[in-house]
């Protein structure tokens, strides 16, 4: 075998180490300040029940090496090279890499083309994943990997100064200005980006370096201290008012709303003054190491330093909570069992449970169900499966997706079909909300990005409709056992994510004056 064979093999299994490292285990700062999140959090609370139900995932996600959260995201590797290396093979080694991870599900396959709607099947597609090349003049390669979920994708933010925010007043071109976007971005996710979450913003440029700056400072370590005096100021200034909103953990209210704020700064033309935020959620997979360009083995690790909080042996106390009562539930559901929830209860479901996202929600709208749906539960889940020995399908990874994106089919498909529940994350809107009440719904919060705590549930997978949508948008038949969630829309016409919602901006008015 030839030494370029050798080191294209060594550089290829250093990549996916990379991968599965980054999916199944969070590094060691960001374990910190989930910590610090438990610890400051009231007992007995939901958002208590949230982070215990948090850290028990990241366990369970680090011994089964399996996906922490079901929506592994699109994989945005930034690799810095020497110059005279070959950057052609690393991009053909990083695909490999990737089509590897997918097919042993480390990875959720997640490329799909934007005109058919088609998935590839291996993560691999046009502009996907995407690779971003840089020269330097150090001797090593360094590789950087973020996988950043749709759900905290789609609550990235950007705004162009001076503007108006809702609460927060006019934002002028100045750091006051920048402070209330920053601001005005972390309420405006609420629970749907999976709080507690982390932010990098990115301050200046055009439209698109803008938030690449944003996404960059996601990668500093969250223990760093910005070297500009007015930016350091305003990180901490962000983290310690965010934390008052009381949106909290999953947007359940909360001590916790905001574990990290990144910021950076660059030029930008006279006419223009961006200022971008890239949210990212509590499962923040990053992970970076340096590779010796000459074998293209690993020789260091990033974000290693400091403690690594295991989470292990802790006195969780999730089926403790004080501020709910617990239903058991077994599908199908009755409109009168329904009726007999309200905003606040804790539901543990045993029975049939039918995954659908997207596509089904679209499809169903004008198409019959291959299923009886009439008493059922739909759960906003594109998980990740696997195939054992024998050929049958298993569940990797399974939490909840955002739910708000069905919105405009979800109360029109229950009462089409019949359907009681629906459970998701991040609540949904006035229009469903309406539904519940006039058909006997209910809103089901699961944790977001709890995938191997959820996992764990199913019993069982019966079978699969509509695959050719691809695994995460198929329709999923399968059997659950104390599957727990929260209820937080029910078929009074209460919600907790508008309640939170709207005393969350009371809030935030509070910071409209000018600071800096």
């Amino acid at each position: 075998m030839s030494v370029a064979t050798t080191y294209l093999q060594t550089l290829e299994k250093s990549l996916y180490d990379l991968i599965c490292e980054t999916s199944t285990n969070l590094p060691k700062d960001v374990r910190r300040a989930i910590k610090r999140a438990k610890e400051a959090e009231n007992a007995g609370t939901r958002a208590a029940m949230s982070l215990a139900t948090i850290t028990n995932n990241i366990v369970m996600a680090e011994d089964n090496v399996s996906p922490i959260c079901q929506d592994t995201g699109l994989p945005t590797f930034k690799v810095k090279t020497p110059v005279g290396v070959n950057q052609l093979e690393i991009k053909e080694a990083i695909r490999n890499a990737v089509k590897k991870a997918t097919e042993d599900a480390k990875l959720r396959p997640n490329s799909v083309d934007s005109l058919t709607g088609k998935n590839s099947g291996d993560n691999l597609g046009e502009g996907v994943p995407v690779i971003k090349f840089e020269q330097w003049e150090k001797d090593y390669i360094e590789v950087k990997l973020i996988l950043k979920g749709g759900g905290c994708e789609n609550k990235n933010a950007q705004y162009s100064l001076p503007c108006e925010l809702e609460g927060l007043g006019r934002a002028g071109r100045d750091l006051d200005g920048i402070r209330k976007c920053i601001l005005h971005a972390v309420w405006k996710a609420q629970g749907q980006g999976c709080s507690a979450g982390f932010i990098g913003v990115g301050i200046g440029g055009d439209r698109s370096a803008s938030y690449d700056l944003a996404k960059e400072q996601l990668f500093r370590h969250l223990e760093d201290t910005n070297p500009i005096p007015e930016l350091a100021k305003l990180e901490e200034y962000i983290v310690e008012k965010a934390n008052t909103l009381g949106v909290g953990t999953m947007g359940f209210g909360g001590e916790t709303t905001l574990l990290g704020c990144k910021i950076g700064v660059m030029h930008r033309i006279p006419a223009s003054f961006f200022v971008s935020v890239a949210y990212n959620c509590w499962a923040f997979r990053r992970m970076a190491v340096d590779i010796d360009a000459n074998t293209g083995e690993i020789t260091k690790w990033h974000y290693q330093d400091g403690e690594k909080v295991t989470f292990r042996d802790e006195e969780e106390k999730t089926e403790s909570n004080s501020e709910s009562r617990v239903i058991e539930l077994r599908a199908p559901i009755t409109e009168e069992q329904i009726r007999q929830l309200k905003v606040g209860d804790v539901v543990k479901i045993s029975g049939r449970m039918y995954t659908g996202r997207d596509a089904i929600h679209h499809h169903l709208m004008t198409h019959d169900s291959p299923v009886d749906l009439n008493g059922q539960i739909i759960y906003h889940c594109g998980p990740v499966m696997a195939k054992d020995e024998n050929g049958n399908w298993t569940v990797k990874a399974a939490g909840p997706t955002t739910s708000i994106r069905e919105e405009p089919y979800q109360g029109e498909i229950m009462k089409k079909f019949g359907i009681r529940a629906v459970i998701g994350k991040g609540g949904m809107g006035a229009k469903t909300l309406k539904a519940l009440q006039e058909h006997g719904g209910v809103y089901l919060n699961a944790i977001g990005g709890a995938a191997q705590y959820y996992a764990d549930c199913i019993k069982s997978v019966d079978g699969v409709d509509f695959l050719e949508f691809g695994i995460p948008e198929a329709m999923w038949h399968l059997t659950v056992e104390d599957f727990t969630a929260v209820v937080t829309m029910d078929s009074h016409g209460n919600s907790l994510h508008a309640d939170v919602e709207k005393s969350s901006l009371e809030k935030l008015a509070q910071y409209a004056e000018r600071v800096f």
